[in-house]
C-alpha cells in the first residue's frame, strides 16, 4: 500500500492532472459483465499520440498503451490484454476506447493523455496533460431497472429566515447507481454555479445517496433556485434541474393561525413537523420545507415535505406530491 501511494504521488508530480487538450465528458459508464464499454477522448488540438492509463483502488496508474493518430495504430504496453481493448475515431478530434468482453477487474478509472507543450516554457518543454477520467462499472445487476437519483427537497425553515436573514435549500439524492455523481446549484436562468456545499456520497444497500445544500443571501431571495444534478443513469441522458422555488414565496404562501390543526387538514391533508404552531397554505400551492417548532398543513393530497421526483427530469414548484 505504501508503494503504491509513493508510486502515485511521483506520478502526480511529473504530470498535469487535468489538461486544457484532452477532454472528457463521461464521469462514469456501467456495463455487464461480458459486455463492451465504451468512452470518448476529446482533444482540442491535434496530437500525434493518445495514451490510455488505468487507475484501480489503491494502486498507482498504469499505462495500457499508446494510439498512433497517424498509423491509426496501437502500441500496447508489456503484460497489456491485446485483444480487451479497441480504438477508433468518432469524429472531428474525438475517439472512442472500448472495452471488451468485460470482466470485474476491469472495473477502475480511466485516464487519456497526450503531450503538450509547457505554455509557461521558453524551450521545447512538454508536460503530458490528463482528462479528468472515466469510471467504468462493472457489475451483474440488472441495468434495466431506474436507478437514476430520486431527490428529496427541503425548504428553509421560517426560524433561520427571520433569524439569519438567509436560507438554506437541501437536496437529497436517493437510490442511484453508480456512486458517480455531481451536484452543483445556479440561479433560475443562470449559467453561474453557485457556492454550496454536500455531503460524502454514502452506501445504503445496494444503491447511494447524497445531498448537497445552498445557503441563499437576503438580496437573493426573490430568486428561484435549481440544483442539477449530473449522473449516468439519468433518464434521457440529460441532467435533472430541480427547481426551488424564491424563499420569498415559499414565506408569502405560509399564513400563520391560531386554529387548531385539524382545522386545515381538507382533502385527507396530513400535519407534518413537531411544535405548537401550525400554518396553513394561502392556496393549493405545496410547501416543502423543514419548519423548526411549526407544523404545515396542506389544502389538497400532499402528505409530505419533500418532493420525490417522477420519471420527468425537471421537478418543478409546485411540487408533485408523495404516495
Amino acid at each position: 500500500m505504501l508503494r503504491a501511494l509513493v508510486l502515485l504521488l511521483v506520478f502526480l508530480a511529473l504530470v498535469t492532472p487535468v489538461s486544457s487538450n484532452a477532454k472528457g465528458a463521461q464521469m462514469s459508464v456501467t456495463s455487464k459483465t461480458w459486455e463492451t464499454a465504451s468512452f470518448t477522448c476529446d482533444l482540442t488540438q491535434d496530437a500525434t499520440y493518445i495514451h490510455l492509463y488505468k487507475q484501480q483502488e489503491g494502486m498507482a496508474p498504469r499505462r495500457l498503451f499508446y494510439y498512433d493518430v497517424y498509423y491509426s495504430k496501437i502500441e500496447f504496453e508489456s503484460g497489456t490484454n491485446k485483444a480487451k481493448y479497441s480504438v477508433y475515431k468518432s469524429s472531428g478530434r474525438s475517439y472512442r476506447f472500448a472495452v471488451l468482453n468485460l470482466e470485474h477487474s476491469d472495473s477502475g478509472m480511466y485516464y487519456c493523455a497526450v503531450w503538450d507543450k509547457h505554455p509557461e516554457s521558453l524551450c521545447n518543454n512538454y508536460v503530458k496533460n490528463f482528462n479528468v477520467g472515466t469510471k467504468l462499472v462493472v457489475t451483474d445487476r440488472n441495468l434495466a431497472t431506474d436507478i437514476s437519483p430520486k431527490p428529496t427537497i427541503f425548504l428553509p425553515s421560517i426560524a433561520e429566515i427571520n433569524h439569519s436573514k438567509t436560507g438554506t435549500y437541501l437536496c437529497l439524492l436517493e437510490k442511484f447507481f453508480p456512486d458517480i455523481i455531481e451536484v452543483y446549484w445556479k440561479e433560475k436562468d443562470g449559467n453561474r454555479a453557485l457556492p454550496s456545499q454536500k455531503g460524502n456520497t454514502m452506501k445504503t444497500t445496494d444503491t447511494y445517496m447524497k445531498f448537497s445544500w445552498l445557503t441563499v443571501a437576503e438580496k437573493s431571495m426573490d430568486k428561484e433556485h435549481i440544483c442539477v444534478v449530473k449522473h449516468e443513469r439519468n433518464i434521457g441522458g440529460i441532467n435533472q434541474e430541480i427547481l426551488f422555488p424564491s424563499i420569498n414565496e415559499v414565506v408569502s404562501s405560509i399564513v400563520p393561525t391560531t386554529e387548531s390543526p385539524s382545522d386545515c387538514l381538507n382533502h385527507e391533508s396530513e400535519v407534518i413537523g413537531t411544535g405548537s404552531k401550525k400554518a396553513c397554505l394561502k392556496d393549493e400551492s405545496e410547501v416543502t420545507a423543514d419548519h423548526n417548532s411549526t407544523k404545515v398543513c396542506l389544502k389538497d393530497e400532499s402528505t409530505y415535505i419533500s418532493c420525490k421526483a417522477s420519471k420527468t427530469n425537471k421537478c418543478n414548484y409546485p411540487i408533485t406530491s408523495q404516495p
